[in-house]
């Protein structure tokens, strides 16, 4: 599959291409919900293969994520010409077994605050969706604002 771009510009990326972009990153945006609450966390990250990997500690995102597993994982990044957005859908689990962990440790990114991350959590994906667009004024249509 190829990316595909829109009318109005937006550029669909594909599966490929959303996977490029997110390697080239290193900071997210975790969504957890439970119930009605909703947080979004910044984390560090890093990929292994076609899964998402941070460092945590024992606090609100490792509770919440063990009550429900189900994330989303947002990724973006612009530039004066350009803007892109991926969005990964998924669950998320610690890491448990010692093996694993120490085969994973190097790629997972360093935290930026000076505490103990010593969790490892893994984001696998469900859905995975990404745009990208040139950044430019919208054209004007008839009846619109100023």
């Amino acid at each position: 599959m190829s990316d595909t771009t829109q009318a109005d510009g937006v550029r669909v990326l594909d599966e490929e291409a959303m996977w490029r972009l997110l390697a080239t990153q290193e900071v997210g945006r975790l969504v957890t919900r439970i119930g009605e609450r909703i947080d979004v966390f910044p984390v560090g990250y890093a990929l292994d293969g076609r899964s998402i990997l941070f460092r945590t500690a024992p606090g609100t995102k490792l509770l919440e994520l063990t009550a429900r597993d189900e994330v989303l994982f947002e990724v973006d990044d612009h530039s004066a010409h350009d803007a892109w957005s991926v969005v990964v859908r998924g669950t998320a689990a610690a890491v448990d077994h010692s093996d694993e962990i120490a085969a994973l440790e190097a790629l997972a990114s360093a935290p930026w605050a000076p505490t103990v991350k010593d969790v490892l959590v893994r984001i696998t994906p469900s859905v995975t969706t990404g745009r990208a667009f040139e950044r430019r004024a919208a054209e004007p249509t008839e009846g619109a604002m100023a």
